[in-house]
């Protein structure tokens, strides 16, 4: 008897022009990952963070176009979000309190154990990780 033995995706990666409803699927995209990846429990935090980096080029990016990564690393997960803008992006840690917007890099930030941002000659990635605690 043959079984098709496939290792498991360490990554996924997608090219996509940000609407309204990207986060969304972004979103359940990177649950059935986690999934699959037994680190479930990560879901909020990666969940929340994937959906604020993509809100921002939905927001700020002209074209309104990216490539987004999730990766299963050694020790947890990697999001990375490329897009085309030269803007580099600013976490507002006083934003005021009415203002819609300005607050997503600094939960970002609360949410993850490291983020930064990486320029390049076209654009930026906007990368966060988050280490998986249960095992060290």
């Amino acid at each position: 008897m043959n079984f098709d033995v496939r290792p498991t995706p360490q990554q996924f990666r997608h090219q996509l022009y940000v609407g309204e409803h990207s986060p969304y699927f972004m979103r359940r995209a990177a649950r059935i990952y986690l999934d699959v990846w037994q680190l479930v429990h990560l879901a909020p935090p990666v969940t929340l963070a994937l959906t604020e980096l993509l809100t921002n080029v939905h927001r700020h990016v002209p074209d309104r176009w990216c490539v987004s990564t999730v990766t299963r690393t050694l020790d947890g997960v990697r999001i990375e979000v490329y897009d085309r803008s030269p803007a580099l992006p600013v976490a507002m840690p006083r934003a005021e309190p009415l203002l819609e917007s300005g607050r997503g890099l600094v939960m970002v930030e609360l949410v993850t154990d490291k983020w930064d941002v990486i320029t390049h000659r076209e654009g930026k990635t906007v990368w966060c990780e988050l280490l998986d605690r249960r095992n060290p």
